[in-house]
């Protein structure tokens, strides 16, 4: 099974987003805070949650024409 082309050009934005929540709240701490920290993971999935249509569209737009697979 191939992964979904979409998904695949999502990947770097997703992860744009967790480096950017990760500084954020660093940045309000005033100190280190890993990306596996429960307030970055619930700060990343609101971004997502808000944004991922979006994101779906724009990448969608950029897909390569789906051939079936056969095997």
């Amino acid at each position: 099974m191939q992964p979904d082309p979409v998904t695949l050009r999502e990947l770097p934005t997703i992860e744009k987003i967790v480096r950017d929540e990760t500084w954020l709240e660093a940045e309000r701490r005033g100190a280190y805070v890993s990306q596996d920290d429960p307030v970055v993971r619930e700060n990343v999935c609101r971004v997502v949650l808000r944004v991922g249509e979006q994101l779906r569209r724009k990448f969608s737009a950029y897909a390569p024409a789906q051939t079936p697979c056969y095997d």
